[in-house]
């Protein structure tokens, strides 16, 4: 089973770097339900074979939420803004997958100097949580569209969820269940800022916003 764990958790890190390296925000999309769909797995592998209902719980609103619902959001925000790529970032995707790599290093150089309370499941959880986190940092703050923040705001959640998965087996689910409903209601939040901007600017881009004057 750690295996298996290993394998989607080295699948997540992959699609962090997609993630920075791609102009393509269709594509982007499309990468965060993957990563969904992985982190609604996780949970059932955690505790298998005893799954308990908790953990079925978790896993079905995580796969639901993350993997078919935000991207389902995101691709109507998409379509209603009516763009296809980040242009002109404030870094490039090349340096972006660069720092990607250097920040992945540093995660799992970190995580080796930590000292954990509760066990982990897999060596590589903590770094991939850490990197993730990271990973959608780094996206708000140096892409310029609206649909892409949104999309770098759901992966620093899904980081969390990472850690969260990582550390503790037996999430109590009131509290991982608030989490995803709070998610949902940003995710659900941006899109309709998304397309109030597109309507009245005729774009998303958030760079051009300080260019009014009140």
């Amino acid at each position: 089973m750690i295996e298996w764990i290993n394998f989607l958790l080295a699948l997540l890190i992959i699609s962090n770097l997609i993630m920075l390296g791609s102009s393509r925000l269709g594509f982007c999309i499309k990468a965060v339900a993957f990563q969904g769909i992985i982190l609604g797995i996780l949970p059932l592998l955690v505790e298998a074979p005893h799954l308990s209902l908790n953990a079925v719980i978790i896993s079905l609103s995580a796969f639901t939420l993350k993997g078919i619902v935000f991207p389902w959001l995101l691709f109507r925000a998409l379509n209603t803004a009516q763009i296809r790529r980040e242009v002109e970032p404030y870094v490039g995707f090349v340096p972006s997958l660069v720092i990607g790599i250097l920040i992945l290093i540093g995660s799992l150089s970190l995580s080796r100097h930590m000292g954990l309370l509760f066990p982990s499941l897999s060596p590589l959880a903590v770094p991939l949580a850490f990197f993730t986190i990271a990973t959608g940092l780094f996206i708000i703050v140096t892409r310029k569209k609206a649909v892409t923040m949104v999309l770098g705001y759901i992966v620093l959640e899904n980081g969390i969820y990472a850690f969260g998965v990582a550390i503790a087996t037996h999430i109590p689910l009131v509290v991982e269940l608030g989490v995803l409903l709070d998610v949902f209601v940003a995710v659900f939040a941006m899109g309709i800022a998304t397309y109030h901007i597109s309507r009245e600017f005729d774009h998303v881009d958030v760079d051009q916003l300080d260019k009014l004057k009140g």
